[in-house]
């Protein structure tokens, strides 16, 4: 039982050196900065331009039209509730209330 004991917690300490040392053996060094503090680049295989790539979102316009869409109805009914406001002097939320 001892042995196994003894086997089990040499295996757990060469597990966290393996770990501990892995990420500092793979970190990026630093030396292919295009300016100081500018020192990003891709993984290796990341393509120069991303448009038409495999990492190309692809967003669809509709969608993307939808959140302008929203916040332009989204200023129309502030807008009409600041001017009830103005009027009346009570904040009303519901637009469907103002007359």
């Amino acid at each position: 039982m001892k042995k196994l004991s003894l086997t089990l917690v040499a295996g757990f300490a060469f597990a966290g050196v393996a770990g501990a040392l892995a990420p500092a053996a793979m970190a990026y060094d630093g030396t292919h900065c295009r300016a100081p503090g500018n020192c990003w680049e891709p993984k290796p295989g990341y393509p120069e331009k991303v448009k038409g790539s495999k990492y190309d979102p692809k967003h669809d316009p509709k969608e993307l039209a939808k959140q302008g869409a929203s916040m332009k109805a989204m200023e129309e009914r502030n807008a009409k509730r600041a001017e009830n406001f103005k009027k009346t002097g009570k904040w009303v939320y519901d637009v469907s209330k103002i007359e």
